[in-house]
């Protein structure tokens, strides 16, 4: 394994890591769970509001677009909302955010990690670690909701662990 040796590689291995993790720790979630209410909202809420807060700030949230299926609250897990996201849509989702990011990283450099995208108050770098907190937050709540009903262990990658290649576990 090669070692970052500055700040945008750092960044680009370590998005790389964390949304290889959510992608697994999404699909680790048992499909009973898929409804359950946790903090009185589904599972699948939960994560397609960490889905969708990774695709509207990781890059600009004041030039965004919103998904298709998208409707107004379904992102909040304040909002009480009608309807429901299958784990394929959000898989789906996922892959398109996934692409999304790594390709706007592929663009960067350490310089425009500085700079303010468009009508953003906030630098490159500002909003890229809001959202790996905010991602990892959420990671780790929906790795509890799992560990404490199934006592199995999602698995993540970490700083040293080695990408898996072929048929894996999905926990620990």
């Amino acid at each position: 394994m090669e070692i970052p040796c500055n700040f945008l590689d750092s960044i680009k291995d370590q998005t790389a890591r964390t949304l290889w993790s959510l992608n697994n720790v999404i699909d680790a979630i048992p499909d009973s769970y898929w409804e359950k209410l946790y903090c009185d909202m589904p599972v699948w809420k939960h994560v397609y509001h960490t889905l969708h807060s990774l695709d509207m700030w990781y890059i600009n949230p004041l030039v965004y677009e919103e998904p298709a299926f998208h409707k107004e609250g379904l992102n909040d897990l304040d909002a009480l909302t009608e309807g429901f996201l299958s784990r394929n849509l959000l898989k789906e989702y996922y892959h398109n955010v996934r692409k999304k990011i790594l390709t706007y990283l592929d663009g960067l450099d350490d310089e425009k990690l500085l700079e303010k995208p468009d009508k953003c108050p906030y630098t490159r770098f500002h909003l890229i670690m809001a959202q790996h907190r905010h991602l990892d937050m959420h990671i780790g709540m929906l790795m509890g909701y799992i560990i404490a009903g199934e006592d199995l262990w999602p698995r993540i990658l970490g700083l040293q662990s080695e990408f898996p290649e072929g048929k894996y576990s999905l926990y620990f």
